[in-house]
Parts: structure tokens; sequence; C-alpha cells
């Protein structure tokens, strides 16, 4: 049986957050269609500090922020620096300890398992495509929108336009090895306004940066509240 994803995915931040070891052997994902695709870019991007297009991602987040599959924590890092309460969520033992490292707050969780302070919080990031997780882009707005308060943010990355909507499987390869198959959603920013209408939020805003496309999605508030 194959090594589970979970354990490829940890190896890989492993290698990536090691500036000391030697070049490791390229990491790479492939779908189920067989086209594959280099996470090297990606790996140095999660591992590394926030950048520019990071920073103005997340100054569009109000009140407290849950950073759903936080992984190696940059974001997450990069808000407890601005003194914002931010808590990140990852289910990899290894992503939590860089995470830590870091300087972010996170605890191993699912997002669909309960969480402190549910409908209470003010934002809900899906960076780095986390809204693929699962490959149910709706159920997983649904949760997102669920745990912040009423009148709060869902802020999420996406891919680019043509993109629609795409639910495949994925694995992880290096040099032969294989990891598991496990679900995964693509979602284009010309299609997240439908999902998030299907999951009970409203899209706010859409925009490109750096090449990087995202949204802000609101969950409704209470009517005659405030």
């Amino acid at each position: 049986m194959p090594p589970a994803a979970t354990d490829f995915y940890a190896a890989a931040l492993q290698s990536a957050a090691t500036a000391d070891a030697p070049a490791p052997e390229p990491w790479s994902v492939r779908d189920a269609g067989g086209r594959s695709y280099s996470l090297a870019g990606a790996l140095e991007r999660w591992t590394g500090d926030a950048d520019e297009v990071d920073r103005r991602f997340l100054a569009r987040a109000r009140g407290t922020v849950l950073d759903v599959g936080c992984g190696p924590g940059r974001l997450a890092a990069e808000l407890a620096r601005r003194g914002v309460h931010a808590l990140g969520l990852d289910i990899s033992p290894t992503a939590l300890r860089l995470a830590r490292r870091s300087g972010a707050t996170a605890i191993r969780r699912s997002v669909f398992e309960p969480v402190v302070a549910e409908g209470l919080w003010g934002t809900t990031l899906l960076a780095d495509g986390n809204i693929g997780i699962g490959g149910d882009p709706a159920a997983l707005l649904r949760r997102c929108g669920a745990i912040v308060a009423p009148g709060g943010l869902v802020l999420v990355e996406t891919e680019g336009p043509g993109t629609g909507v795409r639910t495949t499987r994925l694995r992880l390869e290096r040099a032969g090895e294989v990891s598991s198959w496990f679900d995964w959603a693509h979602v284009g920013c010309d299609a997240v306004g439908r999902i998030a209408a299907a999951a009970g939020l409203r899209l706010a805003d859409s925009w490109e940066d750096g090449g990087r496309w995202f949204a802000a999605l609101r969950r409704p508030p209470v009517p005659g509240a405030g």
C-alpha cells in the first residue's frame, strides 16, 4: 500500500524547511488524468515568510483569524507579529511543529472537527488553494461560514479565470515513490461566487495580485441586528 499523502506532505515540508540539507529530489503532484506539476516553487513559498502579496491578503482580515490548513504557518505567524489573535489548524504534526517554530499558534485538527469559539471568529482563511481540501468546496465553505460570526469573512485563494470547478484525485510523487490518492477540488475566480452562494455566503470582492487570485466571502449578518 502506498504511503499516506500526509506522510509525503510532511516529508516535503521538512526537506524544504531544512536549509543546510542536500538538495532534495524534486517533489511533484499528479492528478488522476496523468498530469504532473512541480511543487518546488510552492514548497519554497509555504515554508518561507509571508511576502507582499500575502501581507495585502491578510490586511483584509477582520477580528480574530482562523487559518485552515495553515501548513508551516507563514500566515498565522505574520498575523501574530501584527498582534492579531490567530490560530492555525492542520492535521500534519510536521506542519504544526514548523508553524510553532515560526511563531504561530497552531493545533492539530481538521476543520470539520469542533473548533473553539465556533460562530464567533472574525475571519477564516483558505489560502494556497485550500478551498480544494476534501474535494467538496461547497461543504468546506459552508463549514467555514459556520465558524465565523454573522457578518464575518471567509478569505480564499482561488485559481485563475477559466478554471471553473473541477474535482479530481491527486497524489504526491518523488523519485519514483508515490503517495496514496486524495480528493481535491480546483475552484477558479470565475466560479467561487456560485460555490459561495450554494454554501450560504455572499461574494463581497475578488481580485488578482501578483499573479494570484483571491476572493472575500461574507456570512450574511443576522437580519435586524446592530
